[in-house]
């Protein structure tokens, strides 16, 4: 054993890492630091995920918008427990925005910014505008239609601001997005604002461990305890659940990823991520000229108030109760978001969900068997099969060659039986945009699939259903909600006996009594 011991010791005088494990783990802890001072452990843990999963598929990544979308589904279908990575990173994202919030809120409960602790507090806040950065520049990175279009959106926002043309020309790259734009947003997320949150956390941690952790509001008796093993365990058992936590929602949840992104698709409403959500919604109350206010006014009087907080609040008192502006204020500020959130939640627009098969794809991948788009589409045909197709045209372009196969080259082939109704040219792009973004195979029973080649064949021209159709008529994706039973019944048998003034045709002689039932059924169910 002499050995070992004469080599740490040797070592330990050329790197003294004895003082640095002293320093690092043996801190002494005053009485009274409880469960509640985990919170910036947990936060420091879900931090080290994101950087690990976010190398690692920095390594698979493509930052080109011929080639982003694709190595995504390349992550999410060949790689090694991909799906998981992905998902790991993904979540993660909500799991450190609720983590630091959580600390904050912790923070300000406590009283722990108040002096000597002011630097602290501007370093947190600091470290949690990165971490919405982070989160808005990753918005790009698939290039689905989400991010490409919540990214136009923030361009437009950026252009409100006071430099606004020079903001949104260093965030753009150009008059539309492109590779260019991709570029600088991976750039930012992979280089600038990961060396910028670990100078951040490294300041914060060290001006913590400057000042030592607040401890409780009023002292407490007892002597003081080494970081570890007393409160080290603490940090160790709740970073361990939250982990296990994200790691459930990494392999119970598939990460969402929309379809590729179109540019000449003006008709996506974009629809942000949850935590900027508020923001969003904000917007809708300050039309036009009034914009600036909830884009730079407001949010920019909220962070100063936070970064001044400990100046405005410079009383000695620590306990709630005995700062009852600042606890309002937070109050006040906190139920704003949330109601905002929740308006949002509700305006948020109808959107497919992409790993949601709903009645059209259904409908859609029984369409594709018949001859109609077999003649070609087929092992050995003149063009791909279906599973194989990555779509670059626009839908407009899909539904129109589905419903007329010689738009390619008119007269120059036979119209196998005809065209498709648009409604199951509605079908047939939605089976293909899930199978474009890899959607795992529905396993529906023959009842619902019958329902659903009644819905693709007759009612997608018109309606949409699950964010999937077509806008003209009134959405079933929640048509039991209003209309019974019975009222859908003798609707979709005779809308004239209803409504004399109703457009919509009569189905009661196209469908089948099984037909009819099945359909009446499934849409009450609908609420």
């Amino acid at each position: 054993m002499a050995l070992p011991k004469t080599l740490l010791d040797w070592l330990d005088s050329r790197t003294g890492w004895r003082a640095g494990r002293h320093a690092l783990l043996e801190e002494p802890i005053k009485a009274g630091v409880g469960w509640w001072f985990v919170t910036g452990s947990v936060l420091l843990m879900l931090l080290a995920v994101q950087f690990i999963t976010g190398i690692v598929l920095a390594m698979f990544y493509v930052p080109a918008p011929d080639h982003a979308y694709d190595s995504i589904r390349y992550i999410m279908e060949r790689l090694t427990f991909g799906p998981i990575l992905r998902g790991l990173h993904f979540f993660g994202a909500s799991f450190i925005v609720v983590a630091a919030v959580v600390h904050m809120l912790r923070v300000v409960a406590l009283g722990s910014y108040k002096k000597p602790r002011e630097v602290t507090w501007i370093t947190g806040v600091v470290l949690l505008l990165l971490i919405l950065g982070f989160a808005l520049t990753g918005y790009l990175l698939p290039w689905d239609q989400k991010a490409y279009w919540a990214t136009t959106v923030t361009i437009n926002i950026a252009k409100s601001g006071p430099l606004g043309e020079q903001v949104a020309g260093l965030l753009q790259g150009g008059t539309t997005l492109g590779a260019l734009t991709l570029l600088r947003w991976y750039a930012a997320h992979v280089f600038l604002l990961p060396a910028a949150l670990i100078g951040f956390v490294v300041a914060h941690l060290y001006l913590m461990r400057r000042h030592g952790i607040s401890g409780s509001v009023e002292p407490v008796a007892g002597p003081a305890k080494p970081f570890y093993p007393y409160h080290a365990i603490k940090d160790t058992l709740v970073g361990a659940a939250v982990f296990a936590l994200l790691l459930t929602f990494a392999v119970m949840f598939r990460a969402p990823l929309d379809p590729i992104a179109d540019p000449s698709d003006a008709t996506y409403v974009p629809r942000p991520e949850w935590y900027f959500l508020s923001l969003f919604q904000l917007l809708k109350y300050f039309p036009g000229p009034l914009e600036p206010l909830a884009t730079m006014v407001i949010p920019g009087v909220v962070v100063g108030l936070l970064l001044l907080l400990p100046f405005l609040d410079r009383r000695p008192d620590r306990h709630f109760v005995k700062r009852p502006r600042v606890i309002a204020s937070f109050g006040v500020i906190g139920l704003g978001i949330v109601a905002l959130t929740y308006l949002g939640l509700k305006d948020s627009p109808a959107h497919a969900d992409p790993g949601n098969w709903g009645p059209l794809p259904i409908a859609g991948q029984t369409f594709v068997q018949d001859k109609r788009c077999q003649t070609c589409h087929a092992e050995g045909g003149t063009a791909g099969v279906f599973e194989e197709i990555r779509i670059r045209r626009d839908p407009e372009w899909i539904i129109s060659h589905a419903r007329d196969p010689e738009i390619i080259n008119p007269g120059t082939r036979e119209v196998p039986e005809g065209g498709m109704s648009e409604g199951q040219a509605r079908s047939v792009l939605s089976y293909m945009e899930k199978v474009r973004v890899g959607a795992p195979a529905a396993q529906v029973s023959e009842q619902t699939r019958s329902v659903a080649l009644v819905l693709g064949t007759y009612c997608a021209n018109c309606h949409m259903i699950d964010g999937e159709g077509a806008s003209s008529a009134p959405d079933l994706t929640r048509a039991g909600a209003a209309r019974d039973r019975e009222w859908l019944h003798e609707w979709i048998t005779s809308p004239e006996d209803v409504d004399p003034f109703a457009s919509m045709p009569a189905f009661g002689s196209a469908l089948s009594a099984e037909e009819m039932n099945a359909l009446v059924d499934y849409l009450a169910r609908r609420k």
